[in-house]
């Protein structure tokens, strides 16, 4: 009988990599895919440290699946427990003496070595790997299969480069997933390429700070973004390239310039900057001032008119004062965002704010988050609204919820919904006829470029 695993996955863009890779390590060793806990022999929580009380929210999910373990172990069925992640990259053996229903636990640098682990637990060890290792772990993942690749659908992330080296005082990242790693260009191609010939047409490049990417080109120099860019735009059957996550002070030239010149690039781009005061943005270790930002974005809208922005905000820094507040309220609205994440400070152990002595109480960071998420939702509804009566070009992704309709992402990375009939994987133009509160509603225009033939050996 087939061994099932259920892998569940928090946070960002970078867990849900690394989930599907975890899925081919185990499927390379006989595990299929579970629908869900309760029929897994296998689970693995990939886990995010990212916000308020993560670890809290993974014990009390641990504590959920030890009850499952025993009622599936009366049955007759062994149920293994594995935390990944962030959270086991912070936690370390913590976890095994919190909740000792796991049975082993991995960092995200390190889950290459699962198979091994598993054995480990097999002969009655409960091991814990959360080393940093300074050989990237893509040198030692399986080829996925050309089912895991399509199971993904036309849309594709693809891991270029891990860790962070800012350090900027309120994040974990360096201390959970290390220094900058930047895989080599021929190892990420080959990735795209096989990608592409499963039906991918959008590939998502992402890293921790992508745009810092400098990894090891063919010619043996380190290649830019910009320049890993233009060569997957030129891998048949790719037809939109993205980047996220990015640092102000990493935006080159030549990365302002492909957002002109490289059609493929989408006219869209998530750019951080956390808070409008200067005064915060050195508390926090940005680097950076609201006029550095301000200017960049200047410089990116003159080179690609019309681009969507989406940016992070974080409010009530410890120390932040009702003016630093407003300074962030004002760049905010200079730069109308068509998205934006934001979130209230909160302290993650281990990190410089969390030892700062003035913590803006909880009423007045709610607040204060409240009036910024307000002007940032009428930002993006004034964006959306902009788009109607506009022709667009939409990747269609999925069928639609109604009979007939098809649902696809614009340029803008706008959810748009419409009635008519093409390939998923097709790019078809839309007349933008509408806008609901969380998509659009559009009318083909005529004309579709269809999804390329699959390739008969993927």
């Amino acid at each position: 009988m087939t061994k099932k695993v259920f892998v569940r996955s928090y946070g960002c863009q970078m867990n849900v990599y690394d989930a599907a890779r975890m899925s081919d390590i185990l499927a390379a060793e006989g595990y299929g895919e579970a629908a869900g806990a309760d029929e897994a022999d296998l689970v693995v929580l990939n886990t995010c440290h990212i916000r308020e009380k993560a670890a809290e929210k993974v014990y009390s999910e641990l504590g959920r699946l030890r009850r499952l373990k025993d009622e599936r172990a009366a049955a007759g069925h062994e149920t293994r427990i594995v935390v990944a992640g962030c959270v086991a990259q912070a936690e370390g053996r913590e976890i095994l003496r919190r909740a000792p229903g796991v049975d082993a636990v991995v960092g995200p640098q390190s889950y290459h070595r699962l198979p091994e682990l598993l054995r480990a637990v097999e002969r009655g060890d409960k091991p814990v790997d959360t080393d940093l290792p300074e050989l990237a772990k893509f040198d030692h993942l399986p080829e996925p299969s050309a089912a895991s690749l399509r199971a993904r659908g036309v849309s594709a992330f693809l891991t270029v480069q891990e860790g962070c080296d800012k350090f900027c005082s309120f994040c974990v990242v360096p201390y959970t997933r290390g220094a900058e790693i930047s895989r080599p260009v021929d190892a990420i191609v080959a990735e795209a390429e096989r990608l592409a010939a499963a039906g991918i047409r959008e590939i998502t490049a992402i890293g921790q700070n992508v745009n810092a990417y400098h990894g090891s080109g063919p010619d043996g120099r380190p290649w830019s973004l910009a320049r890993l860019l233009e060569r997957l735009a030129a891998i048949p059957g790719i037809a939109r390239l993205r980047y996220t996550t990015s640092h102000p002070n990493d935006m080159g030239d030549d990365l302002v310039a492909a957002h002109r010149h490289l059609p493929a690039l989408m006219p869209y781009l998530h750019l951080p900057v956390q808070s409008g005061s200067d005064r915060i943005l050195a508390a926090m270790n940005r680097r950076h001032r609201a006029d550095d930002y301000r200017r960049l974005v200047d410089r990116i809208r003159a080179a690609r008119p019309g681009i969507a922005l989406s940016s992070d905000f974080i409010v009530g820094f410890p120390g932040e004062t009702e003016a630093d507040f407003g300074e962030t309220l004002r760049l905010a609205a200079a730069v109308g965002f068509a998205a934006a994440f934001s979130f209230k400070y909160s302290a993650r152990p281990g990190t410089p704010a969390a030892d700062k002595a003035d913590q803006v109480p909880e009423a007045v960071r709610t607040e204060r988050l409240a009036r910024l998420q307000e002007q940032l939702e009428a930002d993006r509804r004034r964006f959306n609204a902009a788009t109607v009566g506009r022709t667009v070009e939409i990747l269609v992704e999925k069928p639609g919820r109604h009979p007939g309709q098809l649902a696809g992402k614009s340029p803008y990375l706008q959810a748009v919904q419409f009635d008519g009939q093409a390939e998923i994987g097709a790019v078809v133009p839309v007349r933008i006829t509408g806008c609901g509160p969380n998509s659009l509603f559009a009318e083909p225009t005529g004309g579709v470029r269809p999804a390329p033939a699959l390739d008969a050996a993927a």
